[in-house]
């Protein structure tokens, strides 16, 4: 393959490319390094063997993600409290691809990472990025016959826990200007009128910043963690994983991520990432691509 096309052909399909490993690993910062190890595979690839380079290329990022997959499941196994994706700050045209959106949502990702390696793979692979089971089969080494049933397997072990409708970026975001302004003006019934009663927090500061080691459950408990935010803190809104979310700024740097799971209009879900080996993603827009 001449080098010139092998770069055309990578960076033609980069976006798809790392959104497939992101949606696989939770990690902006592993599906970085996926596309780098699939970029040294395929530049040794001869151009003139492949007749679709764009499912060549998804196979080969899907079996790099694979095996970083269970080396990250490892490091989940010590981490220190919750663990959650790595938010990314994504450009708005995702949050108008309703099924993109719904797809790296944090509710979502954390849905996913309840599967095994080859069942996640599996699942995004056809549920996500529609890959007929012949070309799902050659990227996770087993038979079209088995990708068939472990896909209907994952599908229904998502199904039981994922959000029970898919939520409107506009309704995420009217959800959240209340629940932000309730915080910034402190008023504690205000704050509680838009928490579910059994909504649950899960905060994940890696051991590196304080954070509650478990979830915290309950609409009581978690309005008097957020009530203690406005006093210190900025809060802006922004783009994260497809939905509209609050970055919480401490003298003007990143201290804190908030994506929220919305159900019925109240918030269900709240997920904090404050660990900063998870935040460096949050400063330049993700282009991610089905």
């Amino acid at each position: 393959m001449s080098n010139d096309s092998a770069t055309e052909a990578f960076v033609a399909h980069r976006n798809l490319l790392f959104t497939v490993a992101y949606e696989m690993l939770g990690s902006a910062a592993d599906a970085e390094d996926v596309l780098q190890e699939t970029w040294l595979r395929w530049a040794g690839v001869d151009l003139d063997t492949v007749r679709d380079q764009r499912a060549y290329l998804v196979r080969i990022t899907t079996r790099q993600a694979l095996g970083r997959l269970r080396t990250l499941g490892r490091r989940k196994e010590s981490y220190i409290g919750p663990w959650l994706p790595e938010p990314l700050l994504t450009t708005p045209d995702v949050a108008e691809n309703i099924e993109l959106a719904d797809s790296v949502s944090m509710a979502m990702l954390l849905v996913l990472e309840t599967l095994g390696p080859t069942e996640r793979a599996v699942f995004v692979l056809r549920e996500v990025f529609d890959l007929d089971y012949d070309e799902i089969a050659q990227a996770v080494d087993k038979s079209p016959a088995a990708v068939r049933q472990i896909a209907h397997r994952a599908r229904a072990h998502v199904a039981a826990r994922r959000p029970r409708e898919v939520v409107s970026p506009a309704e995420t975001r009217s959800a959240l200007e209340a629940f932000q302004q309730a915080i910034e003006t402190g008023n504690l019934q205000s704050l509680l009128d838009t928490l579910a009663p059994d909504v649950v927090l899960l905060t994940d500061g890696g051991g590196i910043k304080q954070a509650a080691l478990a979830p915290v459950v309950g609409a009581d408990s978690v309005a008097s963690v957020m009530a203690r935010i406005g006093t210190k803190a900025s809060l802006q809104p922004a783009h994260v994983n497809g939905y509209p979310a609050l970055i919480v700024r401490l003298n003007g740097e990143i201290d804190t991520v908030m994506a929220v799971r919305i159900d019925d209009g109240l918030i269900t879900g709240l997920y904090a990432v404050r660990n900063p080996e998870k935040l460096s993603h949050m400063e330049r827009e993700a282009t991610l691509r089905r």
